[in-house]
Protein backbone atom coordinates (compact mmCIF):
# COMPACT_ATOMS: atom_id res chain seq x y z
CA UNK A 1 0.00 0.00 0.00
CA UNK A 2 1.21 3.69 -0.64
CA UNK A 3 1.78 5.67 2.21
CA UNK A 4 -0.09 9.26 1.78
CA UNK A 5 1.38 12.80 1.74
CA UNK A 6 -0.82 15.08 3.16
CA UNK A 7 -0.75 18.87 1.88
CA UNK A 8 -2.89 21.87 3.42
CA UNK A 9 -6.07 20.61 2.32
CA UNK A 10 -7.55 19.08 5.57
CA UNK A 11 -8.58 15.19 4.82
CA UNK A 12 -7.04 11.73 6.17
CA UNK A 13 -7.32 8.54 3.71
CA UNK A 14 -9.09 5.21 5.09
CA UNK A 15 -7.23 3.78 7.91
CA UNK A 16 -7.48 0.65 6.10
CA UNK A 17 -4.97 1.73 3.77
CA UNK A 18 -2.32 2.23 6.43
CA UNK A 19 1.06 -0.32 6.59
CA UNK A 20 1.37 -2.91 7.92
CA UNK A 21 3.08 -1.07 11.17
CA UNK A 22 -0.04 1.36 11.42
CA UNK A 23 1.85 4.17 9.60
CA UNK A 24 -0.91 5.77 7.39
CA UNK A 25 0.05 9.02 5.96
CA UNK A 26 3.15 11.82 6.53
CA UNK A 27 2.94 15.62 6.29
CA UNK A 28 0.13 18.13 6.72
CA UNK A 29 -0.08 20.37 10.01
CA UNK A 30 -0.68 20.11 13.56
CA UNK A 31 -3.84 22.61 13.67
CA UNK A 32 -6.43 22.01 15.75
CA UNK A 33 -9.24 20.96 13.04
CA UNK A 34 -6.72 18.39 11.36
CA UNK A 35 -6.22 16.83 14.68
CA UNK A 36 -9.37 16.39 15.99
CA UNK A 37 -10.32 14.99 12.87
CA UNK A 38 -8.06 12.68 12.78
CA UNK A 39 -8.59 11.75 16.51
CA UNK A 40 -12.73 10.91 15.36
CA UNK A 41 -11.36 8.69 12.97
CA UNK A 42 -8.88 6.64 14.70
CA UNK A 43 -5.33 8.42 13.33
CA UNK A 44 -3.03 9.74 15.43
CA UNK A 45 0.06 12.07 15.20
CA UNK A 46 3.79 10.97 15.94
CA UNK A 47 7.10 13.36 15.02
CA UNK A 48 10.05 11.76 13.36
CA UNK A 49 11.19 15.01 14.31
CA UNK A 50 11.21 16.61 11.03
CA UNK A 51 7.15 16.43 9.93
CA UNK A 52 4.24 14.60 11.39
CA UNK A 53 3.60 10.89 11.03
CA UNK A 54 -0.14 9.95 11.03
CA UNK A 55 -0.68 6.26 12.70
CA UNK A 56 -3.81 4.02 12.78
CA UNK A 57 -2.37 0.83 13.96
CA UNK A 58 -4.64 -2.54 13.77
CA UNK A 59 -5.01 -4.17 16.44
CA UNK A 60 -5.41 -1.25 18.87
CA UNK A 61 -4.60 -1.23 22.51
CA UNK A 62 -7.56 0.31 24.94
CA UNK A 63 -9.05 -0.39 28.18
CA UNK A 64 -12.58 0.14 29.25
CA UNK A 65 -12.66 1.63 32.82
CA UNK A 66 -14.79 -1.14 34.42
CA UNK A 67 -11.66 -3.50 33.41
CA UNK A 68 -8.62 -1.56 35.33
CA UNK A 69 -6.20 -3.73 37.14
CA UNK A 70 -5.26 -1.99 40.29
CA UNK A 71 -2.49 -4.24 42.20
CA UNK A 72 -2.58 -4.52 46.00
CA UNK A 73 0.52 -2.23 46.63
CA UNK A 74 -1.24 0.67 44.37
CA UNK A 75 -4.77 -0.22 46.82
CA UNK A 76 -2.37 0.59 49.96
CA UNK A 77 -0.88 3.47 48.07
CA UNK A 78 -4.02 5.04 46.92
CA UNK A 79 -5.92 4.46 50.96
CA UNK A 80 -2.46 6.07 52.27
CA UNK A 81 -3.49 9.14 49.66
CA UNK A 82 0.54 9.56 49.34
CA UNK A 83 -0.09 12.14 46.52
CA UNK A 84 -2.67 15.03 46.21
CA UNK A 85 -4.88 14.50 42.80
CA UNK A 86 -5.76 17.44 40.21
CA UNK A 87 -7.36 17.76 36.84
CA UNK A 88 -5.83 20.25 34.66
CA UNK A 89 -4.63 22.52 36.84
CA UNK A 90 -0.98 21.92 35.19
CA UNK A 91 -1.47 21.03 31.14
CA UNK A 92 1.49 22.86 30.51
CA UNK A 93 3.49 21.40 33.12
CA UNK A 94 2.58 17.94 31.90
CA UNK A 95 2.97 17.88 28.65
CA UNK A 96 6.69 19.64 29.59
CA UNK A 97 7.77 16.85 31.25
CA UNK A 98 6.45 14.13 29.28
CA UNK A 99 8.58 15.99 26.59
CA UNK A 100 11.91 16.06 28.57
CA UNK A 101 11.31 12.50 30.50
CA UNK A 102 13.86 10.27 29.69
CA UNK A 103 12.26 7.02 28.73
CA UNK A 104 14.15 3.22 28.34
CA UNK A 105 14.42 2.43 25.01
CA UNK A 106 13.51 5.63 23.37
CA UNK A 107 15.98 8.11 21.51
CA UNK A 108 14.81 11.46 22.07
CA UNK A 109 10.82 12.48 22.06
CA UNK A 110 8.09 12.82 19.43
CA UNK A 111 7.00 15.84 21.84
CA UNK A 112 8.60 18.43 19.76
CA UNK A 113 7.86 21.88 20.66
CA UNK A 114 5.34 22.59 17.65
CA UNK A 115 3.24 19.12 19.04
CA UNK A 116 3.66 20.97 22.84
CA UNK A 117 2.61 24.24 21.49
CA UNK A 118 -0.68 21.95 19.21
CA UNK A 119 -1.35 20.39 22.35
CA UNK A 120 -1.87 23.86 24.90
CA UNK A 121 -4.05 25.07 22.27
CA UNK A 122 -6.20 22.19 22.58
CA UNK A 123 -6.06 22.22 26.33
CA UNK A 124 -7.34 25.94 25.82
CA UNK A 125 -9.78 25.15 23.60
CA UNK A 126 -11.12 22.44 26.32
CA UNK A 127 -10.31 19.50 23.70
CA UNK A 128 -6.92 18.20 25.88
CA UNK A 129 -7.06 17.85 29.49
CA UNK A 130 -4.57 16.50 32.22
CA UNK A 131 -4.45 15.08 35.13
CA UNK A 132 -1.75 15.89 38.09
CA UNK A 133 -0.20 14.06 40.97
CA UNK A 134 1.94 16.29 43.64
CA UNK A 135 4.22 15.34 46.64
CA UNK A 136 4.96 18.06 48.83
CA UNK A 137 2.88 20.65 46.41
CA UNK A 138 5.65 19.69 43.67
CA UNK A 139 4.40 18.33 40.17
CA UNK A 140 5.49 14.14 41.05
CA UNK A 141 3.85 12.69 37.75
CA UNK A 142 0.48 13.08 35.82
CA UNK A 143 -0.73 12.78 32.02
CA UNK A 144 -2.53 14.39 29.42
CA UNK A 145 -4.83 13.48 26.33
CA UNK A 146 -7.73 14.72 24.08
CA UNK A 147 -11.52 13.55 25.46
CA UNK A 148 -13.99 13.78 22.62
CA UNK A 149 -17.43 12.16 23.86
CA UNK A 150 -17.28 9.14 25.81
CA UNK A 151 -13.63 8.86 24.56
CA UNK A 152 -10.15 9.70 26.39
CA UNK A 153 -7.31 9.58 23.91
CA UNK A 154 -4.22 9.28 26.06
CA UNK A 155 -1.43 10.78 24.52
CA UNK A 156 1.45 10.53 27.15
CA UNK A 157 2.41 10.30 30.76
CA UNK A 158 5.80 10.76 33.09
CA UNK A 159 6.49 10.01 37.08
CA UNK A 160 9.07 11.75 38.72
CA UNK A 161 8.79 9.61 41.89
CA UNK A 162 7.81 6.39 41.81
CA UNK A 163 4.23 4.88 40.50
CA UNK A 164 3.24 8.56 40.28
CA UNK A 165 2.21 8.23 36.81
CA UNK A 166 -0.28 5.29 38.10
CA UNK A 167 -1.39 7.06 40.94
CA UNK A 168 -2.59 9.50 38.00
CA UNK A 169 -3.93 7.36 35.73
CA UNK A 170 -5.97 5.24 38.01
CA UNK A 171 -7.57 8.23 39.78
CA UNK A 172 -8.28 9.76 36.55
CA UNK A 173 -9.90 6.87 34.94
CA UNK A 174 -12.23 6.93 38.50
CA UNK A 175 -13.10 10.60 37.65
CA UNK A 176 -13.85 9.71 33.46
CA UNK A 177 -15.77 6.92 34.19
CA UNK A 178 -17.73 9.00 37.03
CA UNK A 179 -18.18 11.67 33.67
CA UNK A 180 -19.60 8.67 31.53
CA UNK A 181 -16.28 7.51 29.42
CA UNK A 182 -16.20 4.24 28.20
CA UNK A 183 -13.55 3.89 26.27
CA UNK A 184 -9.53 4.37 26.83
CA UNK A 185 -7.09 4.53 23.81
CA UNK A 186 -3.57 3.80 25.13
CA UNK A 187 -2.79 3.56 21.21
CA UNK A 188 0.08 0.96 21.36
CA UNK A 189 1.31 -1.84 23.85
CA UNK A 190 2.82 -1.02 26.92
CA UNK A 191 3.73 -3.87 29.53
CA UNK A 192 3.00 -0.47 32.00
CA UNK A 193 -0.42 -0.41 30.69
CA UNK A 194 -1.44 -3.75 30.48
CA UNK A 195 -0.84 -4.27 33.88
CA UNK A 196 -3.62 -1.62 34.47
CA UNK A 197 -5.75 -3.87 32.52
CA UNK A 198 -5.60 -2.80 29.02
CA UNK A 199 -6.10 -4.65 26.03
CA UNK A 200 -6.25 -5.10 22.40
CA UNK A 201 -8.82 -4.98 20.35
CA UNK A 202 -9.45 -4.87 16.22
CA UNK A 203 -9.06 -1.51 14.66
CA UNK A 204 -12.53 -2.23 12.71
CA UNK A 205 -14.17 -2.72 16.44
CA UNK A 206 -12.04 0.62 17.83
CA UNK A 207 -13.34 2.53 14.28
CA UNK A 208 -16.62 1.14 15.42
CA UNK A 209 -16.70 2.19 18.74
CA UNK A 210 -16.00 5.78 17.99
CA UNK A 211 -18.49 6.33 15.52
CA UNK A 212 -20.84 5.40 18.69
CA UNK A 213 -19.06 6.89 21.82
CA UNK A 214 -18.21 10.66 19.73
Amino acid sequence: MPLYALDHRLWFPPVGEALEDGLLAMGGDLSVDRLLLAYRKGIFPWYDGTLPLWWSPDPRFVIFPPELKVSKSMQQLLKRKKFSFTVNKAFSGVINQCKISERTGQDGTWITDEVEAAYIKLHKLGYAHSAEVWLDDKLAGGLYGIRLGKVFFGESMFSLVSNASKYAFINYMDELQKEGVTLIDCQVYTAHLESLGARMIERKEFIKLLEALI
